[in-house]
Parts: C-alpha cells; sequence; structure tokens
C-alpha cells in the first residue's frame, strides 16, 4: 500500500492506493493549518496517515512508502521543502521526519511534477511517452515527462513555462521580469486585470458576489452567457495560452499538453477548441499533427493521485 500526502498552503490532501491499480483506497483532506514548527506540522501528518490507515482496516505496516507533493522551491535529494511560499517554513525535513515517523520510504517532488505524473500514470496521459502537464492556476508552471521518465532538470527547476515570455517587455510579473506567459494567463495577475478593467455593466461584476473581486470563475460563467466583456477576456486568454504551448511544442515535441484548471473549467467551446486551432495554425506539421491538447482527465482528484505518483515513481527509480 501506497500512502500520497498533497502539501497546499490552504488545504492538505492525504490518499492511499495499492501500488499497482488505479482505485484510490482511502482518501480525505483538511485545512493545511501550518506553525511554524514544520517538524511538529509534519508529525501531525504522519499521525493523519496512520488514521487513515486504521480507517481502512490495514495495519502501519502494510505501508510500502509515502509520496508527498509540495510547492517548490524543495530539494527532492536532501528531502527538504526549503522555502515554501504560502507555508512558514525554512527548510523543513520532510523526508527525514516522515520515514522515521512512518518507518518506510518517503519521497518529495514539487507539486508540478507530481501533477504531472499523476496525469501521466492515471489520467490524460496514460499510453504517452512525451507528455507536458501545465499547471494554470494562481501561477503557471510544468511538469515535463519526456521519453517515460519526469525531467527535473538542474535544481529541479526544469518546466517553469509561466516565465517564457510571450511579450517582449510587456506586463510585469511577479518574479520581477516583464511579459512571461504568467503575468498573461496566471490567475493571480488575470485576477488583478480584471479588478481594473471590468465594466460594472457586465456579467461578470453581476456574478461577482458583494464586496468581493472579479475572478476567472465569473469571466467563464459570463462568457458562458455569452457575455462580450467575458467573451473577449478568454480570447484574450486563449490567444496567450496559445503562445506559450507553441513554444513547448517547438522546444520539446510531445505527444499531449495536458491543462489543468481555468481551460478545464472553460471547456472546450470556450478554450480548448480556439487554444488548438491557434497552436495548430503556428506549428510545423511534423510536431503539430501529432500533438494533442486535452483537458485534465483527474480533474477534482488530481491532489489524491499527486502523492501517490510521486510514491509509485520514487519506487520504481529505486
Amino acid at each position: 500500500m501506497l500512502a500520497g500526502i498533497d502539501i497546499g498552503g490552504t488545504k492538505t490532501a492525504f490518499a492511499l492506493g495499492e501500488r499497482q491499480g488505479d482505485e484510490i483506497a482511502a482518501s480525505w483532506r483538511r485545512a493545511t493549518e501550518p506553525t511554524q514548527d514544520a517538524s511538529a506540522d509534519l508529525l501531525r501528518m504522519a499521525d493523519d496517515v496512520r488514521t487513515l490507515l486504521e480507517e481502512a482496516g490495514l495495519a502501519p505496516g502494510e505501508l510500502e512508502a509515502v509520496g508527498v507533493s509540495a510547492a517548490g522551491p524543495l530539494d527532492p535529494g536532501q528531502g527538504v521543502l526549503l522555502e515554501p511560499p504560502n507555508l512558514p517554513w525554512h527548510r523543513a525535513p520532510v523526508v527525514g521526519v516522515l520515514s522515521q515517523a512512518l518507518g518506510c520510504p518517503v519521497f518529495l517532488d514539487n507539486d508540478a511534477n507530481a501533477a504531472a505524473l499523476a496525469e501521466w500514470l492515471y489520467g490524460a496521459g496514460r499510453g504517452t511517452r512525451h507528455m507536458v502537464y501545465l499547471t494554470m492556476s494562481t501561477g503557471v508552471g510544468a511538469g515535463l515527462v519526456l521519453d517515460g521518465r519526469i525531467h527535473r532538470g538542474v535544481a529541479c527547476s526544469a518546466g517553469e513555462v509561466g516565465h517564457v515570455p510571450v511579450v517582449w517587455d510587456g506586463e510585469p510579473c511577479s518574479c520581477g521580469m516583464r511579459g512571461c506567459l504568467e503575468a498573461y494567463v496566471g490567475g493571480a495577475a488575470w485576477t488583478r486585470r480584471l479588478v481594473e478593467h471590468t465594466p460594472p455593466s457586465s456579467r461578470v461584476a453581476a456574478l461577482t458576489p458583494a464586496g468581493a473581486t472579479p475572478r476567472p470563475e465569473q469571466v467563464v460563467l459570463a462568457a458562458r452567457e455569452g457575455d462580450a466583456f467575458a467573451l473577449s477576456e478568454l480570447a484574450r486568454f486563449n490567444d496567450y495560452l496559445a503562445r506559450g504551448i507553441v513554444q513547448v511544442a517547438f522546444t520539446l515535441a510531445p505527444e499531449l499538453v495536458v491543462l489543468g484548471t481555468i481551460p478545464t473549467a472553460a471547456g472546450e467551446a470556450l478554450c480548448l477548441d480556439p487554444v488548438r486551432e491557434q497552436v495548430h495554425a503556428r506549428l510545423w506539421p511534423v510536431i503539430g499533427d501529432g500533438l494533442r491538447i486535452e483537458a485534465s482527465g483527474l480533474g477534482e482528484s488530481l491532489p489524491d493521485y499527486a502523492g501517490l505518483s510521486v510514491a509509485r515513481e520514487g519506487l520504481a527509480r529505486s
């Protein structure tokens, strides 16, 4: 039996699954509730895993490995989460604490790699050898499966697709540069734009709860109703996303690009079909003819499979 832990800034997901097979044996989620004491927080997560095993009728000795997915920066070799952006931890000894507490191997990887592994092993990417998964939430990143293996690069920093420039000297990005893909299609950047540009008379404004700021979710809902402003915003999003995918495709020549979050929510007609059309119009046939662009196959279940995928891939490597 494998256990997976997906540590998010607000929620942590726990799951159990067999080393072979697709079914989640047990899962649950809770608020992350971090403290300044990373080791204490990690020991609480070990207790959560033991509780899940007990509820599934399993003994702790049946646990083969644990996989942990978390936002970087991190050092998988040392098993340390360095300075997570949404947690008050510094050099959190994830692997050391959890492996000692649970008595089994523990593997750590960043959330983009874990999501890519999950889609590749269990979701839309099954059966491929060259796949890119684009995380499209607050920021933009990528997990790369190349020739049937996750590609991490120097300092585990491969896949920073969100910081590929799509406009020279364009919009400022949170990374300090300008014109990055993330500055145009990242959820945080798009939300800032909507605050400044949403017309009070638009359906986007009407769908935004009182006292809240408009977000991409309201754009998608309003676009489904035919709101002109929402449709123009989605067209802008699709255009910049296509520019990023074209660069990825020419660089890596994958069989499949899987898109998460915003494109998955927007669906085929509003996002995926227009993006496919723009991407394929700008690629050489030898690269574009075999390229598929699909929504996430796991959807809301992705966090449950992310940690399990890290455990499964870690055991395979070791």
